[in-house]
């Protein structure tokens, strides 16, 4: 077997939740010398309000790696701290904040991206949900070298995966985050190397996943149904989709979508005991929900405590 003859770089890595954390550890199991790493800081969760770490701070205390944990990276003393490392290369994975010009020019090969689409689709914060809100038929992971645009820098590796009609925000997220696990290694030699540029990205193809908001889970029984369908997946596990009842906002975990040929209903009209529920165009059914405070269970159970006959409109 020949030897591994990768240079071993010094490199900060940038990145605050559990996408992150398996390209950390890729570069780590690489034999790169991690002397830093990034995160956003603390904050308070759960019922008691507690500050926690975020899963990247987390694992770098683990593999004994000092963390910093700034609010800016604007502050001149940041900066200058940054600097200081001496830096090869900084490797950025869902960090969470803007890395201004002295920044990104500080390490002597720039600061590198593991960002989950193709670009220059789905540019911004939340790319693995909003390409399977549009339907798209494939995503991936693009390692792009990092400039002041919003993930606007030359493309240096990218791999396409599927969007099924099984994809889930959660399952999606676990695979990009496997996949950015699997490119960052051979990208950061290769770039070390000197044989990986960026590509420019195409002016072509340019769309922008917003960041999600918490009340974009609300069913809007006016769209398509398949649009409902896909939203219910996009959204799994956070922000949810939900509709509300005589005041109870109720969860839909999972759903399906079909056709059911013309209908004089209006839209949010339960058609029927199973709930399937008219839309503007087709009928969406939730096969699995949950009430505030209740387990999930499967949407017969649920009516046999919860009743919404047929003729019942939501949504209104």
């Amino acid at each position: 077997m020949t030897a591994d003859t990768s240079p071993r770089l010094r490199i900060a890595f940038m990145g605050s939740p559990d996408f992150a954390v398996p390209s950390l550890h890729a570069l780590v199991e690489a034999g790169h010398d991690i002397v830093c790493v990034y995160a956003q800081p603390p904050r308070p969760a759960g019922r008691g309000q507690k500050e926690r770490l975020t899963p990247v701070d987390e694992a770098a205390i683990d593999l004994e790696i000092e963390v910093r944990t700034p609010r800016s990276l604007r502050d001149l003393e940041e900066q200058r701290k940054f600097a200081a490392l001496n830096l090869d290369l900084a490797v950025v994975a869902a960090y969470g904040l803007i890395l201004p010009r002295e920044i990104l020019t500080a390490p002597r090969l720039g600061c590198i991206n593991v960002h989950a689409s193709l670009l220059p689709r789905w540019r911004g914060a939340a790319p693995i949900q909003r390409a399977i809100l549009a339907g798209d038929a494939e995503t991936g992971v693009t390692i792009m070298q990092m400039d002041e645009g919003l993930d606007t820098g030359g493309m240096l590796l990218s791999r396409a995966v599927p969007i099924t009609s099984e994809t889930t925000g959660q399952s999606l997220h676990d695979q990009l985050s496997l996949l950015g696990a699997e490119l960052i290694a051979p990208s950061v030699a290769a770039l070390a190397a000197g044989a990986l540029t960026g590509t420019p990205q195409p002016e072509d193809g340019v769309t922008y996943a917003k960041k999600l908001e918490r009340d974009e889970g609300r069913l809007d029984f006016r769209h398509a149904a398949v649009e409902l369908e896909r939203l219910v997946r996009a959204f799994d596990p956070w922000p949810g989709a939900f509709f509300e009842h005589e005041g109870t906002r109720i969860k839909v975990l999972a759903a399906e979508a079909f056709d059911i040929g013309p209908v004089s209903n209006l839209p949010g009209t339960v058609l029927d005991s199973e709930l399937t529920i008219s839309c503007a165009d087709g009928a969406f059914r939730p096969t699995r929900v949950q009430r505030p405070g209740k387990g999930a269970v499967d949407v017969q159970a649920f009516l046999r405590g919860f009743q919404i006959p047929p003729g019942t409109v939501l949504g209104v």
